[in-house]
């Protein structure tokens, strides 16, 4: 008896991994094709943002500034596409399916909502790196960036848990957004520009001041862009501290948003199918 209980339990355990697997794939799926569905959208993703980054490219050059700064304006151009997808496409995702009636539908599925979450995480970052991507590269051609990697592996490890962290970040929004409604959404939408800012998007984010960056270095993409920027560059002179410190910071980051996105969706899920309501007020 205790051996069929055992594998009973462990068909349960398998086919609810199973179901799970499928609900992120294809979640994903949809954003991995749909980076081939309308090329013209591709084209504007990929050559607008060129216009950006060639203004403070002209405003370095300008004031005589090293070159390396042109560089660091290629390099914030990557992480702000990650940005406005973490954004845009994961934290309002939830709230916009809500509005199109299939939330309803992920609540009463067999699947963990982390499930769907993490599908859309991963669609999003094969969406934005094909076109991060091809606008880094056509940037660095145009303005003759030249990178310095000395160590390719610990330049993706940080990349990798900047992106973890972002998007452990965009999970946790989901839930507040659907949970608060447009109060969150618009809270984020004045947050946008300052966290360009405190993020040192385009520029070293050592130059804000000591007290002012290290508070910004609760922002994941501050400390990514920093840690990057010292490795790609081979450039320590602008880093806010050293890269050993950023990565804890970025891990740590990175373990809280997640723990912060699973609490925030049991407490969704408590309000869905316990309570009968998908926000803090009755409908």
């Amino acid at each position: 008896m205790r051996t069929e209980t055992r594998m009973e339990t462990t068909d349960t355990v398998a086919q609810a991994l199973r179901n799970n697997l499928r609900a992120s794939w294809g979640r994903a799926y949809v954003r991995v094709i749909g980076v081939n569905r309308e090329l013209s959208w591709l084209f504007l993703d990929i050559v607008m943002p060129l216009f950006s980054i060639a203004a403070y490219v002209l405003l370095y050059r300008s004031m005589n500034a090293p070159r390396e700064y042109d560089g660091f304006v290629i390099l914030g151009a990557l992480m702000t596409a990650y940005w406005l997808n973490v954004l845009w496409a994961m934290a309002a995702q939830f709230y916009w399916e809500r509005e199109m009636g299939h939330l309803e539908l992920y609540m009463m599925a067999p699947i963990s909502p982390m499930a769907i979450l993490f599908g859309m995480s991963f669609g999003g970052i094969f969406q934005t790196t094909v076109r991060a991507a091809a606008t880094v590269t056509m940037g660095a051609l145009i303005f003759g960036v030249h990178f310095s990697i000395a160590n390719p592996l610990a330049v993706l490890g940080i990349f990798f848990l900047t992106l973890v962290a972002l998007y452990g970040l965009g999970m946790t929004a989901a839930s507040l957004y659907l949970v608060y409604g447009r109060d969150a959404q618009n809270l984020s939408n004045l947050l946008q520009e300052p966290v360009f800012l405190l993020s040192g998007v385009n520029f070293p984010v050592k130059a804000l001041g000591f007290w002012t960056a290290a508070t910004a270095c609760f922002i994941p993409m501050t400390l990514g862009m920093d840690a990057l920027r010292q490795l790609v560059f081979d450039d320590k002179t602008t880093g806010f501290m050293p890269v050993g410190w950023e990565v804890l910071g970025l891990v740590v980051t990175g373990a809280v948003t997640l723990i912060g996105a699973y609490k925030a969706l049991k407490y969704l899920e408590d309000l869905a199918k316990r309570q009968g309501r998908l926000t803090l007020k009755w409908q």
